[in-house]
């Protein structure tokens, strides 16, 4: 005989306190943390509990029973159901204030080493439109709203452009509108919809993976720049290249358009060859007049705004007189090493991706930099006693590792090497405290900077000095 599941309460008039870690708020009922999306701090509601552990319980607003002074309305029609944005109900100087104490919290409670004042958090000028990637899923099986549920009207067209729906791989929310990038994207995106539906094009079925159409990148760079890529689930010449054809006809701002077909049973189109159908094969980014060059499969931090602001403070934090070796640990496509070397005597860059390194190299050449040198490899394998030998004793380290941190191994070499000078970027304040309670054997913070790189988003970026002893 199966169990009934218990059911789960509601908690009436409950106060929300704070915003929380993964930006969620955060409240209390006696003993019990409560953790509710959606939420703003000095909310009053009455909370439905969905998930209940020994110490802690996870619910959403049933009811809002007094609003807190600190929401403001949110700008998105989606908001609530995409995923994204979850903090567009406060008003954003509300979100910095959020971000500045994530911060401060995580490199006290966690790093638990001496520190140096934070500086106060560094706000995005663009709180709209600020991204300059976008990746759109085309799907046949479009999720319905509650609203269109409890409506009982008969919804025949299922297919739609969008996000997937957190916990649903196979349901996408169709976007009519998003506002993290010009608005130029919505149209292109809008306009390959109506022109699937006019000539009868499949979406994509993503649980028995057939159908035409499957997703679309869209890039948007600051020099005006333009590239997309679209991705086929189907190899039809003839179809692709009229969807191609109409998209370069109607788009003209379109500087780089290219194509894949993906047939395999994932989205990455990493391991693919991309074709291009017209114009160049890449993009630009331009930064202090050095120029960067994108391709599909780059990495660029996709806020470029932002990113200049966070690379000045890395290279404000290496106090460079142009003397250094500088090590570019987790380099990526050599953005930071690029941008730093003019100052420097010489810049190594390592990363993990053997294609981004290829972009490194080749943006050190556009830009004339002959005093760079990238290698690819795992980060624990690479940079060691041998290599350091070989390639010189770093004065400065830049790192910039994944959310995850640095591993213990790359640790143990930076203690061995010694730099006079660490500048750590990171996207991940926990991981990061993590890394600097194990640096604090040699070096001491002497700066802490967070940057926002991710408006009505709880991520933040954080960039932290440190100083041998």
């Amino acid at each position: 005989m199966s169990r009934k599941r218990k059911e789960l309460p509601l908690i009436e008039n409950l106060e929300i306190l704070r915003v929380g870690a993964e930006g969620n708020a955060v409240a209390r009922h006696g003993e019990l943390v409560v953790f509710v999306p959606y939420a703003a701090p000095g909310d009053v509601a009455d909370v439905k509990i969905d998930r209940k552990k020994h110490s802690y319980a996870e619910g959403h607003i049933e009811r809002l029973v007094k609003a807190s002074p600190l929401r403001t309305e949110p700008f998105c029609e989606h908001f609530g159901v995409c995923g994204g944005c979850r903090w567009q109900h406060l008003a954003y100087e509300e979100q910095i204030k959020a971000k500045q104490q994530q911060v401060t919290d995580a490199l006290t409670r966690i790093a638990k080493v001496e520190l140096p004042e934070i500086s106060p958090i560094l706000g995005s000028e663009q709180t709209r439109e600020y991204r300059n990637k976008m990746e759109y899923t085309f799907s046949n099986r479009k999720w319905l709203t509650w609203e269109q549920m409890r409506s009982g009207e008969q919804i025949d067209d299922r297919d739609g452009v969008g996000f997937h729906i957190p916990g649903a791989f196979d349901k996408v929310l169709d976007i009519n509108r998003c506002h993290l990038q010009n608005n130029l994207g919505n149209r292109m995106r809008l306009h390959i919809k109506d022109y699937a539906k006019q000539h009868n094009l499949t979406f994509f079925d993503l649980r028995a993976q057939t159908g035409l159409l499957r997703t679309m990148m869209i890039r948007i760079v600051s020099t005006g720049q333009v590239m997309v890529v679209l991705s086929f689930g189907e190899d039809n010449p003839e179809a692709i290249k009229a969807v191609l054809d109409d998209l370069r006809q109607n788009f003209p701002e379109i500087t780089s358009l290219m194509y894949v077909v993906n047939t395999k049973a994932n989205d990455t189109i990493a391991d693919l060859d991309i074709q291009l159908h017209s114009g160049a094969p890449y993009i630009e980014e331009e930064m202090e007049g050095l120029r960067f060059r994108i391709g599909p499969k780059s990495f660029y931090q996709t806020n470029s705004r932002q990113a200049y602001n966070l690379y000045k403070v890395a290279r404000k934090f290496a106090g460079l007189t142009g003397n250094e070796l500088v090590y570019d640990l987790y380099t990526g496509t050599g953005t930071i090493a690029n941008f730093v070397a003019r100052q420097a005597r010489k810049v190594v860059g390592i990363e993990y991706v053997e294609d981004a390194i290829k972009d490194a190299r080749l943006n050190a050449s556009i830009n004339g930099l002959d005093n760079t040198e990238f290698f690819a490899g795992d980060m624990k394998d690479v940079l060691t006693a041998d290599f350091i030998a070989q390639h010189g004793r770093p004065d400065v380290m830049i790192v910039d590792p994944p959310r995850a941190g640095m591993h213990g191994d790359v640790v143990n070499v930076i203690l061995e090497a010694a730099p006079g000078r660490i500048v750590y970027v990171s996207c991940n304040p926990a991981t990061q405290a993590r890394d600097l309670s194990l640096l604090d054997s040699k070096y001491r913070v002497t700066a802490v900077q967070p940057v926002d790189m991710f408006p009505h988003t709880h991520h933040v970026e954080n960039v932290v000095r440190l100083e041998l002893r």
